[in-house]
């Protein structure tokens, strides 16, 4: 096996976890109740497998020529960094920390400091609503507007025409240096906006500063050992940049991603193609749009046709997720879900249930052991069940 594409659907899981009460997430069902609700029409992801995983509530195509299973998060968490460190291997043992009530104002005194701008907000918000609501004061002011979410983030929105894109981002970097400890969220995000009011809209300068992972990772392994990892979309930001031989930039939409991914078919890399399409999480999970989230998966089906007719005989295609979001239901959070593993390859046995996997880990060690490499201390490939190789 010479490529291995890893395609995370933000925010597609397939049904709560048994832990889900503590969390706030009882009845989740991402993916089973978009299809409840829309029936979208997703014949390729079918006939690799997704209907036999019983969280998707699709049909089951008889004739499945994928692999296919759920992952438990064994991590403490349903964040995106938490998420996607646990594929490439890291288990995180308690939640990286959120902030309900808002930042403590000795941080935002500090980070108003380092920025030389005052602050608007401080609370948890929807990003579209706070722009709304403060983006004319910031105008007025050039405040920058801080605010967070039921996810371990520290998000700073600024107008492109009051702060420059580069300063947004070293302010950012400047509050990436000084959250730590207690204070250390798991991403400093900066979105930019443009717009008048109340006609305001994000841009696609949007960028994550992410800690850094707390340990060796499957992209650090690949890497150190000569094999090429290249990340499309947010994945070059969720891991500091730790790992990456070849950054192709963050996605302006699902459909750019994939775009970049079909590209990425036609060049000769021997390792790591991991891909992360948002869209799912940030413009339709997050905002409990169940019809366009449904239409995002038909869109995105759409498009793995064409993906699957350029495969090559040594490439391997594995797709799935890093949490839940349910649309379906009134939080507007990240749900604590299983998540699906569909595999398929020319060197990947059709129809093989993998069951029920202990972690996301187990999808670090799939991909090492493909390249012949030792597994991280977390995870156990599954290489030997769904392959003869």
């Amino acid at each position: 096996m010479k490529r291995i594409f890893l395609t995370v659907l933000d925010a597609c899981g397939v049904g709560e976890l048994p832990d889900a009460a503590d969390y706030g997430d009882v009845g989740a069902c991402t993916i089973g109740h978009a299809v409840d609700a829309c029936h979208p029409s997703l014949p390729n992801m079918a006939h690799m497998g997704l209907g036999q995983i019983a969280g998707a509530h699709y049909p089951a195509d008889e004739n499945a020529v994928g692999a296919f299973g759920m992952c438990r998060e064994a991590s403490k968490g349903k964040d995106t960094t938490t998420g996607h460190w646990e594929i490439a291997g890291i288990v995180s043992e308690k939640p990286m920390p959120t902030f309900p009530n808002g930042f403590p104002q000795y941080a935002i005194d500090e980070f108003s400091h380092l920025a030389g701008r005052g602050v608007l907000c401080n609370k948890p918000y929807s990003g579209t609503q706070v722009i709304l609501d403060y983006g004319r004061q910031h105008m007025e002011t050039g405040d920058l507007i801080v605010y967070t979410s039921a996810d371990s983030v520290f998000q700073v929105a600024a107008h492109e025409d009051i702060v420059p894109l580069e300063e947004l981002y070293g302010i950012c970097r400047k509050a990436r240096g000084m959250l730590k400890d207690e204070l250390a969220v798991g991403r400093v995000i900066a979105r930019p906006f443009k717009g008048e009011y109340p006609n305001f809209y994000r841009t696609s300068g949007r960028h994550d500063f992410s800690l850094d992972p707390t340990g060796e990772t499957m992209l650090d392994r690949l890497k150190n050992s000569g094999f090429d990892v290249i990340s499309v979309g947010k994945i070059n930001d969720i891991f500091a940049s730790r790992g990456i031989t070849d950054h192709r930039g963050i996605n302006k939409d699902n459909a750019d991603g994939m775009e970049k991914t079909l590209g990425l078919q036609n060049e000769d890399f021997n390792g790591l193609c991991f891909v992360n399409l948002v869209d799912f999480d940030m413009l339709y999970g997050h905002r409990n749009d169940v019809d366009g989230y449904a239409k995002a998966l038909t869109e995105f089906d759409c498009r793995l046709g064409k993906f699957l007719e350029n495969m090559r005989p040594d490439d391997v295609l594995i797709i799935t997720a890093d949490h839940g979001c349910d649309p379906s239901t009134a939080s507007t959070d990240h749900s604590r879900e299983y998540i699906p593993i569909i595999v398929y390859g020319n060197k990947v046995k059709t129809g093989v249930n993998i069951g029920t996997r202990p972690t996301f880990a187990d999808i670090s060690a799939f991909v090492l052991d493909c390249f012949g490499l030792p597994a991280l201390k977390s995870g156990e490939s599954f290489l030997r069940e769904v392959s003869d190789v």
